[in-house]
């Protein structure tokens, strides 16, 4: 009678190593993966984000200044890539119940956001409002802080999200497991 919990008991035990050798491979990190309770695998991040999308678009921008009724004008455009995924600082962790297993993810997010250094400038001077170099450059900060805005609210997010659930249920079913997911904005709580 011992035996047979034992037995299932490693057995499980196994299962989890092999989703979390499942998943290591497929994302290059190890989420936490619990059992009944018990912690079989700890959370393994060599890096602190996961990045699922990286996506290119164009952007265009238009700074304008107006001094004495006088506006000057520039027109920028110009690509970006961005990159969604998770900060892997917060807790991501999966919990096996029998044939279950519940997903607790962050929230994903816009990562990051660099210029493909492609930026085209038009500037139109005013009467006696004309573009200066500092013009250009209080221009440029404000074209990436809207193309910041942008990335943030396209689809990007939402895409990276679908693309991870979808990754993470095709592994857990192959081990049996129906699957929940949830997302939580909980810090991972450092082991020194």
């Amino acid at each position: 009678v011992v035996v047979v919990p034992a037995q299932l008991a490693e057995r499980s035990y196994e299962g989890a190593k092999k989703i979390g050798r499942d998943i290591s491979e497929a994302f290059q990190f190890t989420p936490e993966i619990t059992v009944n309770n018990t912690v079989v695998l700890q959370q393994q991040t060599p890096i602190l984000e996961l990045a699922t999308l990286s996506q290119k678009f164009q952007h265009q921008y238009t700074w304008t200044n107006t001094w004495l009724g006088s506006t000057k004008e520039i027109n920028i455009t110009g690509g970006f890539e961005a990159k969604v995924g998770f900060d892997l600082n917060k807790k991501f962790s999966i919990q096996l119940n029998d044939e279950k297993a519940v997903v607790t993810l962050p929230k994903p997010q816009l990562l990051s956001i660099e210029s493909l250094n492609n930026v085209k400038f038009e500037d139109e001077n005013g009467v006696w409002n004309w573009v200066e170099m500092e013009d250009r450059s209080k221009a440029l900060n404000a074209f990436t802080g809207d193309a910041k805005k942008y990335a943030e609210q396209a689809q990007f997010v939402t895409q990276a999200r679908e693309a991870m659930e979808k990754k993470l249920t095709e592994i857990l079913q192959q081990h049996g497991k129906a699957v929940t997911i949830q997302y939580s904005e909980q810090e991972r709580i450092p082991i020194y």
